[in-house]
């Protein structure tokens, strides 16, 4: 019966993203929804591409393993980052007419570092992608019984969410949201409340966490060390996923700016608030079945991934394994759907595009779609080879960004002096030191990517501030507003 049901949910869920297909004419309509979302469309598909499957399962269980300050990253630095780019960038990106995140340092810094953030935007969704894919090919693996290997279960996860996803684009995107949006807040809700009452109810729930010590943030006893990695852990999120592609989409996909604003803004506080709910539901089902608590000798990170679905099969009756199931997949899928359309738009529009001007716009959106299948293929192939858990994953996936793409983007929205050359200057000095960081001192007591990130902003002051070696090429943003914003993309392209 359960796994009727979800192939009754995969049917419904992929005849929606083909339906929305339909209303996909041009490149515009498949990246950004022919910036049309009302503010609930808008706030449905800032949550749901957030809420996904490392906040209902890696996040809860690392919280039942280390308490808050094991999470600062997510929910805490995730919520930062979308309240900070609702609020300094949403209303620009949005003037400024862009199909991509790229584009903006495009026509801030030339193409040389177009092309060089958007191989580092790129590459930052491996991660991220491959922890949606891997969550989904757990779950069809729990649900299979075993009958399909974790390998098998993320080959055919990857493909249902391709088939929904190639056609419809970000159409596709926003009304499977939209949908999934519901039955995550109904789901999850129902079986918080069920396992909350089996383990207690939910002052009982809470007051051992506090007596745990699960509920400290800052614990007494920790030094140095701990500061700074909860520091790396929270910057790689609150600003390293900031200058990504799914945000951006998200925010220009809204009907006019002040939605744009509104709906991130929104979006980003109910999935604070949200994402506690997974929280609850994996320490009262600790609670309530403390032999779970094996999971977390395991040498394979990922297993203490699988709390929450093996207590719901266990120990819940079948309404409730609908329920738990049912929402799980749908933050699985929104997610992976998004993950998958941001880093193929903007590879198709940054990367190869300025190496072929003159691509129709039949011809980008064949290029798009062939694009989203290669980018699947190569996401699978780093999802069948990772053990880190889906939190780990996206963490790292962030790192890239942080070091690569967060400063050139603040610098060049707010900075007149920043140039092309402190921009180049910033990508290689932060990403070569992160990675040379990574590789040399991996326990240092500094971490990595907050060395990185350092490299970077000094490169960008260095570089802009040093007399020029290397020409600018791009414009300030007062030109670009003046000049592009109320033209159609393929007008900037020219420029």
């Amino acid at each position: 019966m359960l796994i009727a049901f979800v192939a009754v949910y995969m049917a419904v869920t992929i005849a929606i993203g083909l339906l929305a297909a339909r209303r996909v004419h041009g490149a515009k309509d498949y990246l950004v929804a022919g910036r049309s979302l009302p503010l609930y469309m808008n706030v449905a598909t800032v949550f749901a591409t957030w809420f996904g499957a490392e906040t209902v399962l890696s996040v809860s269980a690392t919280f039942a393993k280390d308490g808050l300050h094991g999470v600062p990253g997510d929910p805490f630095g995730a919520s930062v980052c979308l309240v900070l780019a609702a609020l300094l960038f949403a209303r620009l990106f949005y003037r400024m007419n862009l199909l991509t995140i790229g584009d903006f340092y495009k026509h801030r810094y030339g193409k040389g570092v177009e092309v060089l953030t958007s191989v580092a935007i790129v590459l930052s969704y491996l991660g991220w992608t491959s922890a949606q894919l891997t969550a989904l090919g757990l779950v069809i693996h729990v649900l299979s019984g075993g009958a399909l290997d974790l390998n098998t279960a993320i080959f055919i996860g990857a493909g249902i969410v391709v088939v929904y996803t190639i056609f419809g684009g970000m159409w596709s995107v926003a009304f499977t949201d939209l949908f999934q949006t519901v039955i995550i807040l109904i789901g999850l809700s129902a079986v918080a409340y069920l396992v909350g009452d089996l383990a207690g109810g939910p002052a009982k729930v809470i007051a051992q966490a506090a007596a745990d010590g699960k509920l400290t943030m800052f614990p007494a006893d920790m030094d140095a060390a701990g500061w700074w990695t909860m520091a790396g852990a929270f910057f790689a999120f609150a600003f390293g996923s900031i200058p990504q592609q799914d945000v951006f989409q998200r925010m220009t996909s809204a009907k006019d700016e002040k939605t744009a604003v509104r709906g991130t803004i929104i979006g980003g506080l109910i999935y604070f608030c949200f994402a506690f709910v997974p929280i609850f539901i994996a320490y009262a089902a600790l609670m309530h079945a403390p032999e779970l608590g094996k999971l977390f000798a395991s040498d394979d990170a990922r297993e203490i991934q699988r709390i929450l679905p093996d207590l719901v099969l266990g120990k819940m009756p079948l309404w409730a394994q609908i329920m738990f199931f049912g929402a799980l997949l749908s933050a699985i899928l929104s997610t992976a759907s998004g993950a998958l359309l941001a880093p193929t738009a903007t590879f198709t529009e940054n990367i190869l595009r300025p190496f072929v001007p003159h691509m129709s716009d039949r011809q980008m959106l064949l290029t798009l779609r062939i694009i989203l299948v290669t980018f699947t293929a190569c996401a699978l192939l780093f999802a069948l080879n990772s053990k880190s858990t889906m939190y780990e994953m996206v963490q790292n996936a962030y790192n890239v960004t942080l070091c690569g793409a967060f400063v050139p983007l603040v610098a060049g929205a707010y900075w007149n002096r920043a140039n092309t050359q402190g921009a180049m200057l910033s990508v290689i000095a932060g990403i070569g030191c992160w990675l040379a960081a990574t590789a040399v001192a991996p326990d240092s007591v500094v971490p990595a990517n907050l060395i990185g990130l350092f490299a970077s902003v000094l490169g960008m002051l260095l570089g802009s501030l040093a007399p020029e070696l290397l020409r600018h090429r791009g414009h300030s943003i007062a030109y670009v507003l003046k000049h592009h914003a109320h033209g159609s993309h393929e007008s900037t392209r020219a420029h």
